[in-house]
């Protein structure tokens, strides 16, 4: 018989839409999409930033993990879709306060996953502290690091997908 890890699935159910907005308001919002756009200017890469406030049940009964999700994500916000594969999803799962960084190919040959891990521990770790703007910005910053170090700005920079957060 399976065990569902039923904290899990309690916290999931029960996170609410105006939860997400207590914690992101529109103000931070507006923030990470600037600081998106200023981090991109410096590199030829695209960042992507996306929070779900929670799973749904069939993800939580089949034990979906938030790197999983972020995969789906990855593809459903189209950052696999640029000409250089180097698009790179920030996802937050907000239920579980949990962050994965999915790179796409081009990137991930050039980092590796452990860099992503760091950053993801350090957004998680300002969560935490209850510092989500601050901790988002600083992972959106560190990203741009290494997509500046691996995809530095060259001439006129086509901006392939929107610096708009993504609420889900």
């Amino acid at each position: 018989m399976k065990k569902f890890n039923f904290p899990r699935i309690a916290r999931n159910m029960l996170s609410t839409h105006s939860q997400l907005k207590r914690v992101f308001p529109s103000n931070s919002l507006d923030a990470i999409e600037r600081a998106i756009k200023q981090c991109e200017a410096n590199h030829t890469g695209e960042i992507r930033f996306v929070i779900e406030t929670a799973l749904d049940c069939a993800a939580l009964f089949a034990e979906q993990t938030t790197r999983e999700r972020a995969i789906e994500v990855f593809s459903k916000v189209g950052v696999w879709d640029t000409e250089h594969n180097n698009g790179v999803l920030i996802y937050v799962l907000l239920a579980d306060r949990e962050v994965e960084i999915i790179a796409d190919r081009g990137i991930y040959r050039k980092t590796g996953i452990d860099a992503w891990s760091q950053i993801c521990h350090q957004i998680e770790e300002a969560f935490k502290q209850g510092l989500f703007e601050e901790g988002v910005i600083q992972g959106i910053r560190a990203v741009g690091q290494h997509l500046s170090t691996h995809y530095p700005a060259s001439g006129q920079k086509i901006n392939e997908l929107p610096d708009k957060p993504v609420l889900l």
